[in-house]
């Protein structure tokens, strides 16, 4: 189960509508929670991030904020020294925030090359083909 969390831009109430159809309709999206003022879409369940941009892209622009887990599982506190304490903090925070960018890294570079891929079209020439009709 993921939490998505994406940057909209919505001009007005009929994209919005629109956008909310769109990504409701997705399989596998447990919930939908819209911020208006910060222009947020978090959406929740078993999706993947570069599809449901690649939907609403086609409504307004979209950038991925965020990916992880739906819930942070609970962390136990142990009394320990408190510099101790901070340092593991600031270490977590660190890695946490190293992994989340490497997430977000390849959500981007995957949305990137579905974005960026060429059509590859196929031609033959006459020579090639024999029993090809010309009309001179």
């Amino acid at each position: 189960m993921n939490k998505v969390v994406l940057k909209v831009e919505l001009l007005d109430d009929k994209i919005k509508k629109k956008a909310m159809k769109k990504v409701s309709n997705i399989s596998g999206i447990e919930s939908v929670s819209m911020d208006m003022n910060e222009q947020k879409l978090t959406l929740t369940g078993d999706i993947d991030p570069v599809a449901v941009v690649g939907k609403l892209r086609k409504l307004c622009h979209t950038e991925i904020l965020s990916v992880g887990p739906a819930k942070e599982p609970p962390k136990k506190e142990e009394r320990k020294k408190p510099e101790d304490q901070k340092k593991k903090t600031d270490q977590n925070q660190n890695q946490n925030h190293n992994q989340n960018m490497v997430d977000i890294a390849k959500v981007y570079e995957a949305c990137q090359n579905q974005m960026m891929r060429q059509p590859h079209y196929y031609y033959t020439s006459v020579e090639e083909n024999p029993n090809a009709c010309v009309i001179c």
